[in-house]
């Protein structure tokens, strides 16, 4: 995957992502639940896209959101939909960014397969908690959804998800794993720093 057209995909798809957005209020409660997202908490959110999950991180009273898209155009629309000082978006690779600070929560929602290194990835991420802060790899449909989404028009900016147990054996020896689900609505993984 070349990451100069993983940045045009998802360039032209902003402006109309929201629109075509599928959401489940049960299904982002579970995730979010299993992230570790509650008062206080900081959270960075890993391709996040126009934000689509900023409104539930402060509808939990998160205390701080870092929002990272690749794509300047996700970034763009992320920004202007909402202003609030807690949220913060950056446009750029969050395998090279330097964070500030370390984040309590960490969360890929719909985007880890669009990443060409999931073990460096993970490494990576993981060196963002904070001490017993959560990682949680997430997607809000079922692992055989996403393989036929993901076989269409994303063919060439994605790669297969693997099955919770293969994922969960590419996080780092410093993430203990204690939610692995993949059912017909969703795919959840999230470790705890040890």
């Amino acid at each position: 995957m070349n990451k100069r057209e993983i940045i045009a995909y998802f360039d032209a798809r902003a402006p109309e992502w929201d629109a075509r957005m599928v959401r489940s209020d049960s299904k982002i409660a579970f995730i979010l639940d299993a992230a570790g997202v509650r008062p206080g908490v900081s959270v960075l959110d890993v391709a996040c896209g126009t934000g689509v999950l900023f409104g539930d991180y402060l509808a939990r009273d998160a205390a701080r959101v870092t929002g990272v898209d690749i794509s300047p155009e996700m970034a763009r629309i992320a920004v202007s939909k909402l202003r609030d000082p807690r949220v913060e978006v950056l446009c750029g690779d969050v395998e090279e960014l330097a964070f500030p600070r370390r984040y309590d929560c960490c969360v890929v929602y719909n985007a880890f397969p669009h990443f060409a290194h999931p073990a460096r990835l993970l490494a990576r991420l993981a060196a963002c908690l904070a001490p017993g802060g959560r990682l949680t790899v997430a997607h809000g449909m079922s692992l055989a959804a996403l393989h036929r989404h993901h076989a269409g028009a994303a063919r060439g900016v994605s790669r297969p998800m693997p099955e919770p147990e293969r994922l969960a054996a590419l996080m780092p020896p410093c993430l203990a794993v204690d939610v692995a689900v993949s059912d017909a609505e969703k795919y959840v993984v999230s470790a705890r720093l040890r």
